[in-house]
């Protein structure tokens, strides 16, 4: 009796833990069988479930080489945004170590020979030092935010690779409209909204 209760015990445990998957099959196209999956009331065919974006290749892929994410999510457009910060952020930085490389060859320069060397720019010791490290910090502010916008593109190719399944809410309306509120202390005030239904 011991033993019933034992294994009825665990073959009902085990249906507790059974999932319930619904898959159907349309033998309406052509007389092919294709496997469709039901998902929040959708029906979703094998196809389309697996054409779906995968977040870590768009990772991958921007990683490797940067807007290659941008790409394989489609989204094109988004492919001279990301060049275009690298170009800019990746210019001023140049141009910012050639300033910094130009007053340093002054600097050493005139400390090498103070009594003789008359700097180009026309500065003191003191300001070609304070100018030289000024040039420094913005070579280095402007690297790090190089690094910063490769950080940034990365996340866009992973997010935007998981939102690509998300479904928007065709309800969802944002509007942006003249608006007129009765303050108690100050009257009337006129203003703009920004309502959003969902």
């Amino acid at each position: 009796m011991m033993r019933i209760t034992l294994f009825l015990l665990l073959v009902l445990t085990q249906a507790g833990y059974a999932q319930k998957v619904q898959v159907l099959t349309d033998t309406s196209r052509n007389a092919e069988d294709t496997v469709v999956i039901m998902r929040r009331g959708k029906v979703i065919t094998a196809e389309q479930y697996a054409a779906r974006y995968v977040p870590r290749k768009a990772l991958l892929y921007s990683a490797v080489m940067p807007g290659m994410g941008q790409v394989y999510n489609k989204k094109y457009w988004k492919l001279p945004i990301v060049y275009g910060g690298f170009y800019l952020l990746t210019s001023v930085a140049f141009r910012y170590n050639e300033l910094y490389n130009e007053y340093k060859v002054e600097l050493f320069a005139l400390v090498r020979d103070p009594n003789n060397y008359v700097p180009p720019s026309g500065y003191t010791e003191q300001q070609l030092r304070s100018v030289t490290e000024f040039y420094r910090r913005q070579r280095d502010f402007f690297l790090i935010l190089d690094g910063m916008w490769y950080l940034l593109q990365l996340v866009d190719a992973h997010v935007d690779a998981h939102l690509r399944d998300f479904d928007l809410n065709p309800q969802l309306k944002v509007s942006l409209g003249p608006s007129l509120q009765q303050h108690p202390l100050f009257g009337q005030a006129s203003g703009i909204a920004l309502t959003i239904k969902f």
